[in-house]
């Protein structure tokens, strides 16, 4: 059975790898996350996960939270672009593309209406807040 054929493997089921993204993002409070399921749509990676922080400092901060998390866990940032800003960080880590944002650039770029077409999976803290 290949990665894509097994429970993990069906769309919008979280990996693993999502899910400590998801919890490192939350440990830190980031807002509005979402993780959209790009298997089948997309070559280039299997999963974007979306998230907001309320100022630059705070996307910085989450960042270092996701890529902290990850390296604990034996897994290093393929890429990590914008952290000197905080207005827009992406974390590459190859099957899981990170993007985290500062409200108004999220506004503007509108990744969730670019990919509108994948599966999404909510965690339950933000579906709590729905």
């Amino acid at each position: 059975m290949t990665r894509r054929q097994s429970v993990e493997g069906r769309p919008g089921h979280p990996t693993p790898l999502v899910e400590m993204v998801l919890s490192a993002a939350d440990d830190l409070k980031a807002r509005e996350m979402v993780a959209l399921d790009l298997r089948g749509l997309n070559d280039a990676t299997d999963w974007f996960i979306i998230a907001s922080g309320t100022s630059d400092a705070h996307v910085r901060g989450i960042a270092s939270s996701v890529v902290d998390r990850l390296a604990e866990a034996g897994v290093k940032a393929h890429h990590v672009e914008g952290v000197q800003t905080g207005r827009w960080v992406l974390l590459d880590f190859v099957d899981v593309v990170v993007h985290l944002f500062h409200p108004e650039a999220r506004a503007f770029y509108q990744l969730e209406r670019l990919w509108n077409d994948a599966p999404k999976f909510v965690p339950a803290v933000e579906r709590k807040s729905l």
